[in-house]
Parts: C-alpha cells; sequence; structure tokens
C-alpha cells in the first residue's frame, strides 16, 4: 500500500496555493483575514471541499459575507491553480467555514475556568483544615502534627 494517497497529495497543495492566492490575489474589500485550514479532495479530483477561518470578528453575518466572496472567487482561483499546478482536470472549489478552532478556544477557556475554580475550592479548604488552631501553636512542628491526627 502507498504511504500517501494522490488526493491527500493534491489536497495538501491545493491549501498551500489557495493560501496564498487568497491573501494576495482576492482584491475585494469586504474579505477579512481567512486562513485556509484544510483541503478534502474527493476520490475522483472533481471537488475540493476548503475549509476556512477567520480572524477577528466571527459573527455569522460576516462568516455568511466571506463566504460569498469566496464563491464568487472560486472560478478565479479555479483558474490561477490550474496554472500553478499541473493536473488535468482542477477540481470544483466548495468553501465551507471551520468552527474548529473557534470551539478550541471555547473549550480551552472552559477548562482553564474549571481547573481556576477546583484550585479556588482546595486553597478554601486548606485554609478551613489550618483553622485557628494553628494560631496558639507551640512551634514544635511534630507536636503539632500529632494533635491533628
Amino acid at each position: 500500500m502507498r504511504e500517501f494517497k494522490r488526493t491527500d497529495r493534491v489536497a495538501d497543495q491545493l491549501q498551500k496555493e489557495l493560501a496564498v492566492l487568497i491573501q494576495r490575489e482576492v482584491k475585494d474589500p469586504r474579505l477579512g483575514m481567512v486562513t485556509v485550514s484544510g483541503v478534502e479532495v474527493s476520490r475522483d479530483l472533481g471537488y475540493a471541499d476548503v475549509h476556512v477561518t477567520l480572524l477577528g470578528e466571527q459573527t455569522p453575518e460576516r462568516i455568511k459575507e466571506n463566504l460569498a466572496v469566496l464563491k464568487r472567487a472560486a472560478g478565479f482561483l479555479r483558474s490561477q491553480i490550474a496554472r500553478r499546478i499541473k493536473l488535468r482536470h482542477v477540481p470544483e472549489l466548495r468553501f465551507h467555514y471551520d468552527e474548529s478552532v473557534v470551539r478550541g478556544q471555547r473549550l480551552s477557556s472552559l477548562i482553564d475556568e474549571a481547573v481556576a475554580s477546583d484550585q479556588a475550592q482546595q486553597d478554601e479548604a486548606a485554609d478551613d483544615d489550618r483553622g485557628p488552631a494553628d494560631e496558639g501553636s507551640t512551634g514544635n512542628g511534630s507536636a503539632d502534627r500529632d494533635e491533628r491526627d
């Protein structure tokens, strides 16, 4: 079995070329900072599903507007890819918004909040364990430990 499938190699090359083309060649002012996060090519190389993320404002209206701009530019991008990559048939480009980055950031912040909450609870529990009995300690560490046990 081959190590890499042809569709994977084509998808990787498309991702690289599209990232450069979208950044440098698409001159629509409505298009924000777009990142090509992945490309999946069909087995017959007829279609390429291009997954993009946006930097900055990510409201549903803004996402829809950026996808519309990319959809209108798909023919231009496809012709430019045909010049750069030697393929008999350049796949039709279909653009999709990739929510994985936003979802990952949200999950990361939830994890951070949970860790902070657990740490705060542990700190409170440790303060409760020490309590007022420690205020009158004699300075003899082993005797204090014996009293608590």
